[in-house]
């Protein structure tokens, strides 16, 4: 008999519904008033209850590679929350994708890995790709979004790189207690009112037990079957989706320059999974 190579149904499912359920996060931040910093304090507050409780984390060690992903997640979580706040849900979680750009180009100098011609290539057409969400005319508050954006994706190569490092094995203490750190680093500066609304409150539950807890629970569980590949390329239904929903229920459109700029980082990493070996791709955790 020949073996099933077919891939498991179950472990896509999982990593298709956390995908959905992540892509929740654009429309979540836009329909609440609060300002970024106090959404992500509460975001992140309500997301580590519910990650400890489901993922209860054990055998972690504190590494410097362990502090780096820690707080390169932290930071990851809070810059998308203000990037998204400032600019189109789009040109954010896109703009915040393409840190697996900066993963290509800092691998060499930080784990020895060689550039080969086809991370080069890739690099190329994310940075083209990026290179469309500043043509035009933006507003100055946009542009301060798209550049916080930016900054997002670093953090979240930097997320990636410490989770190489260290061999992914910290991973999910690391988004675990990633949460606690952007609740940490948040509070003295929400703290003088934390007071939100009935409708807010609900919201931002949702986003925290929902769009990053039960998500984050599901892509644990999916990839035990799934290879980073194939996880990868399922979890690309994150960033497509996120800007459909704010669209469909705010009206939000994205300029035509982002969407053709959002194809092609998109188009590149997806090309640049499929060349990848299987399971050579990491998958850190998403905003």
């Amino acid at each position: 008999m020949t073996p099933d190579t077919r891939p498991p149904v179950r472990g896509l499912l999982c990593i298709l519904g956390a995908a959905l359920l992540w892509s929740t996060g654009g429309l979540g931040i836009k329909s609440v008033p609060e300002p970024a910093l106090v959404v992500a304090f509460y975001r992140s507050a309500i997301a580590a209850v519910v990650l400890l409780v489901l993922l209860r984390p054990r055998g972690w060690r504190v590494t410097p590679a362990f502090m780096v992903a820690t707080v390169s997640y932290a930071l990851s979580l809070t810059t998308f929350v203000m990037a998204t706040k400032m600019t189109t849900a789009a040109n954010a979680i896109f703009l915040q994708y393409s840190g697996v750009v900066w993963v290509l180009l800092l691998s060499p100098v930080v784990l020895k890995e060689p550039l080969r011609a086809r991370d080069l290539t890739a690099v190329i057409l994310a940075l083209g790709g990026m290179a469309l969400f500043f043509v035009g005319r933006i507003e100055a508050g946009s542009l301060t979004g798209n550049l916080i954006a930016v900054l997002s994706g670093v953090f979240f190569a930097a997320l990636t790189l410490a989770l190489r490092a260290s061999r992914g094995s910290d991973a999910e203490a690391a988004v675990v207690w990633g949460n606690v750190v952007a609740v940490t680093l948040l509070l003295p500066f929400v703290a003088s009112d934390l007071t939100v609304p009935l409708r807010s409150a609900v919201v931002l539950g949702l986003l925290g037990v929902f769009q990053i807890g039960v998500a984050y629970a599901l892509f644990v569980t999916g990839l035990a079957t799934v290879t980073a590949t194939r996880a990868s390329l399922t979890g690309m239904v994150e960033p497509v989706a996120n800007p459909v929903w704010v669209f469909l229920f705010l009206g939000e459109l994205p300029s035509p320059w982002a969407l053709a700029g959002g194809g092609i980082v998109l188009a590149a990493i997806a090309w640049h999974s499929l060349q990848a070996p299987a399971g050579a791709l990491p998958v850190p955790p998403q905003d």
